[in-house]
């Protein structure tokens, strides 16, 4: 796949496209192309992608909400790597090691256990450790459907099966106003990495001649192989697995760095600055056909907004110093995470290109398009990731705070009154959720998360059982704005018309 050329651009949009100066106006809005019936009414769509949080670690006491409450023995009960039920959860295990968590019981009932509640009290303002969350991993916590394994495939043990009562969180009261999807899946198994492409093209990106050492080397069954070193019980240690972020076809499933600037690979000694170093082998710049590219073909506006987008930006193509904005480090640091932004993995984006420059935008920018009322039809949002609620580098308050505020600044201005917010988290972070997902194919859906949708259409106080997953998002704004379907897309899911009522 050949690489942009460069050279031929302007140097002011040159810059612009690196710093995000120079844009053709992703922020100005543009009447709205016309729709079938009152969906028309909707001339913004929003959508904020929080990280990792199952259904049941928020919203399992949500009231009316299929939550904790219903689930059935089967899943409630974890069981070992030989099937046999645990006597009781795995320790939580520290980071890197088979020893147990001192903060933790040593033995915690076998079950769902609220984690802000005595004998453990963790507030929703504290952060736990996070938890192993990958393809092949989620699916054997699946365990086709039972729901029975997330504790002993974790690498954080009895920790998976924490939840909280969400009652606290400013978001819960917003879903409580207006509706609360409970039936809504991440769109494929695994990480932030794979559902971020999800969300923007419903696809898996591919990475043909990877590297030997990151292809997964599976079992006759197409499970993942463990080490040798691996535990035989879960109460014995976390479970060690070979590879897995290549399948053996040739598609990146986890994890895999952007080729272009921020990315997790800083730029070659004496090379372009806005790329990350080949030798070092990021994921090469994708082509598949992107919600964007849709929304571009007919005419409508669109952008992402990342926070600390230009501070990352800037500080990845600075090859010989602190990658502190990418890594988060530093006091201080926003936690910028480059696999988070699925658009700088396309070619069409590339750093040089009048799309990166009209359509990927920095987190400052979104706040100020809402204060003057002109955001484009299309946004999305990605929270830095000191506000994203990811375990490890984030609690579950300070971002769940900072999204309610940004729906009330939303509700504040002028583009409220043609607006539709939808509010969900990009996979489960590993942790425990007792529905089992639908039927999908090859890469999901997986576990099912949060999805709030917020409007003066969106139906008052309401929880939608209606099945939806990630791709429901790519659905809904396809048929709002009348766009060339994207193949991925799975059929069974619905386009969260279900959550609306524009009355008469």
């Amino acid at each position: 796949m050949s690489m942009p050329q460069f050279k031929h651009w302007p140097i002011a949009c040159l810059i612009g496209a690196l710093l995000n100066s120079c844009s053709s106006g992703a922020q100005q809005s543009k009447p709205a192309s016309p729709a079938d019936g009152p969906l028309g009414r909707i001339e913004h769509i929003i959508v904020i992608y929080a990280e990792n949080r199952s259904f049941d670690n928020l919203y399992g006491l949500f009231p009316g909400a299929n939550g904790i409450a219903n689930a059935s023995d089967e899943a409630k009960r974890q069981v070992d790597h030989d099937g046999s039920v645990l006597p009781h959860l795995p320790p939580v295990w520290r980071n890197g090691s088979a020893q147990p968590d001192p903060a933790f019981p040593a033995r915690i009932s076998n079950g769902p256990f609220r984690l802000d509640a005595p004998p453990i009290g963790m507030a929703l303002s504290q952060q736990t450790r996070d938890l192993i969350h990958a393809f092949y991993q989620n699916q054997e916590q699946i365990n086709g459907g039972k729901m029975n394994r997330f504790a002993a495939v974790s690498d954080a043990g009895g920790l998976a099966m924490g939840y909280y009562d969400g009652s606290k969180l400013p978001m819960w009261e917003i879903a409580k106003e207006f509706t609360l999807a409970d039936n809504f899946f991440m769109g494929a198994f695994g990480g932030s990495f794979l559902n971020h492409f999800w969300l923007v093209c419903a696809c898996t990106p591919v990475f043909p001649d990877a590297p030997a050492e990151r292809v997964a080397k599976l079992d006759a069954s197409g499970r993942l192989l463990r080490a040798p070193d691996s535990p035989p019980s879960a109460l014995q240690g976390p479970a060690r697995y070979t590879a897995s972020r290549i399948t053996p076809d040739g598609y990146a499933v986890l994890n895999e760095q952007p080729p272009y600037q921020p990315s997790g690979i800083p730029p070659a000694a004496g090379g372009d600055r806005r790329l990350a170093d080949p030798s070092q082998h990021p994921l090469p710049p994708q082509s598949f056909k992107t919600i964007g590219d849709t929304l571009s073909a007919k005419g409508v506006t669109w952008a992402w907004y990342a926070g600390a987008w230009n501070a990352a930006v800037e500080e990845g193509m600075q090859g010989t110093q602190p990658r502190q904005v990418i890594y988060g480090k530093a006091q201080g640091s926003p936690n910028f995470q480059a696999h988070h932004q699925p658009f700088n993995y396309f070619a069409r984006y590339a750093p040089g290109t009048p799309e990166r420059a009209e359509h990927l935008k920095d987190g400052a920018d979104f706040l100020a398009a809402i204060e003057a009322g002109r955001l484009p039809q299309v946004s999305f949002y990605k929270p830095q990731g000191k506000l994203n609620e990811h375990p490890g580098y984030a609690d579950v308050l300070s971002g769940d705070a900072h999204i309610a505020e940004l729906v009330r600044k939303i509700q504040a201005s002028p583009l409220w009154s043609s607006t539709a917010v939808i509010v969900t988290y990009d996979e489960n972070g590993g942790f425990w959720d007792h529905v089992a997902p639908p039927k999908g194919d090859r890469w999901g859906p997986g576990v099912r998360i949060p999805a709030i949708i917020v409007s003066p259409f969106a139906k008052r106080g309401q929880v939608d059982h209606t099945m939806y997953d990630t791709t429901s998002i790519i659905k809904f704004i396809t048929r709002r704005f009348g766009l060339e379907p994207l193949p991925g897309v799975r059929p069974n899911a619905g386009d969260l018309s279900n959550a609306f009522d524009f009355g008469s």
